[in-house]
């Protein structure tokens, strides 16, 4: 597999459900264990699920408002089949800084890995590593619990040597693994001396664990070294030795700013230009709208906590993003993200009929548009950029799944 004419989204997994097999109560739904003020601003549509939990929350009919755990086997069986159905390429697993600083922590981070690496196999899906250095503290750390880390996937779990049963994603011959956080100025760390040069090396040069190829996730504005990117320069001699370029662009760009989505054409086609100049290839991002309002309730560091921050009009500025991004002749996309339901920027399966006594928390429906309608559009994107559709500025409209439907790969 190579990513090139692919779509693939990144998977968080990290929701827990009191009750479940993990023991850890309720995790990125709410941040008290009584589920008395919620994170997140979307409610899961749960009605495909074979175990589901209880919350404090009832619909309008008075039922009970229930939902899943990402530490079920079959929880992401079946997030992997719709990735299937709606012929979504596959998803880069999340794997936080915080996973990998001791043998327990990566021991247990390795479960969410472990049921993607079966239900991959299971629908035909590619998968890849993406390490987060989100937690990486600013003195006495490093990463070479990143390198322990893929040590460990290599050797126990056989992450990239399943045989026939191979769904790791390559990329231009080699595994792909992503290197996610660098150039950020409200990180801790200093990225000249958290061993990153040394952490490249060994995932490309190392005689039994490297030979992969690498992708790096930087912000928006990493060619200018401004705005939303750190100004050391370091942050250029870093990307050179990477094979793959992916600028974080949530939040930086919105359906509510006029020539916003033009202004997204311009900075990817200069993305690409600088990319291709320095022989790196280049992967555009994409996301169907932003709301964290009620995450932004419970944390102090967070700005712009209004519902909806982002709109998403229905799907028009998710499909006018990916539309932007391949016409400016963009060969791979990351979509932020499959089950984000925190930041609001899930495509999975949401509901329209949400909890009504939840207080003061606020949820997003889909707007009326059917809970597949995300997953059915980023299917699509995969058509288009692989040229088996026609551009079509109003696709986001089209609701008639038996005309218009996906072709299974």
């Amino acid at each position: 597999m190579s990513y090139e004419g692919r779509v693939m989204c990144g998977y968080q997994g990290w929701f827990r459900a009191k009750g479940d097999p993990s023991g850890n109560g309720w995790v990125h739904y709410t941040r008290d264990p009584q589920f008395k003020n919620p994170t997140v601003d979307f409610w899961p549509d749960v009605s495909e699920y074979a175990k589901t939990y209880a919350t404090p929350y009832k619909f309008a009919n008075g039922s009970t408002a229930r939902v899943f755990s990402s530490y079920d086997q079959s929880t992401v069986d079946l997030h992997f089949q719709w990735m299937r159905e709606y012929g979504i390429d596959g998803a880069f697993m999340q794997r936080f800084f915080d996973v990998t600083r001791d043998p327990k922590s990566r021991r247990e981070g390795r479960v969410i890995l472990e049921h993607a690496l079966k239900a991959s196999q299971k629908s035909g899906r590619a998968i890849a590593v993406m390490y987060d250095l989100s937690g990486l503290k600013a003195a006495g750390e490093d990463c070479s619990s990143v390198i322990r880390d893929w040590k460990e996937l290599v050797d126990q779990l056989k992450i990239t040597s399943q045989g026939t049963n191979q769904t790791y994603l390559y990329h231009r011959g080699k595994p792909l693994v992503v290197i996610w956080g660098l150039g950020f100025p409200d990180r801790p760390y200093n990225i000249r001396n958290i061993g990153m040069e040394q952490l490249i090396d060994f995932l490309k040069h190392d005689p039994q664990y490297g030979g992969c190829s690498v992708m790096l996730g930087v912000p928006t504005y990493f060619r200018e070294l401004s705005s939303d990117t750190l100004s050391d320069p370091y942050l250029h001699q870093i990307m050179a030795k990477a094979d793959v370029i992916m600028p974080w662009m949530v939040g930086r760009f919105s359906s509510l700013k006029p020539g916003d989505l033009d202004r997204y054409a311009e900075r990817v086609a200069g993305d690409l230009a600088w990319c291709a100049e320095r022989k790196l290839d280049y992967a555009a991002c994409v996301f169907p709208g932003f709301s964290w309002h009620n995450l932004a309730k419970t944390r102090t560091d967070l700005s712009n906590g209004a519902l909806n921050s982002n709109p998403r009009q229905k799907g028009r500025f998710y499909w006018d993003m990916i539309s932007q991004a391949i016409a400016a002749k963009s060969k791979m996309l990351y979509v932020a993200m499959f089950d984000e339901m925190d930041e609001g920027t899930a495509i999975f399966k949401c509901a329209n009929e949400l909890p009504v006594n939840t207080g003061a928390a606020k949820f997003l429906s889909y707007e009326g548009v059917s809970s597949d309608h995300y997953l059915w559009l980023t299917g699509q994107a995969g058509r288009l950029l692989r040229g088996e559709i026609a551009p079509d500025a109003k696709m986001y409209l089209q609701t008639d799944r038996k005309t218009l439907k996906t072709v299974r790969r």
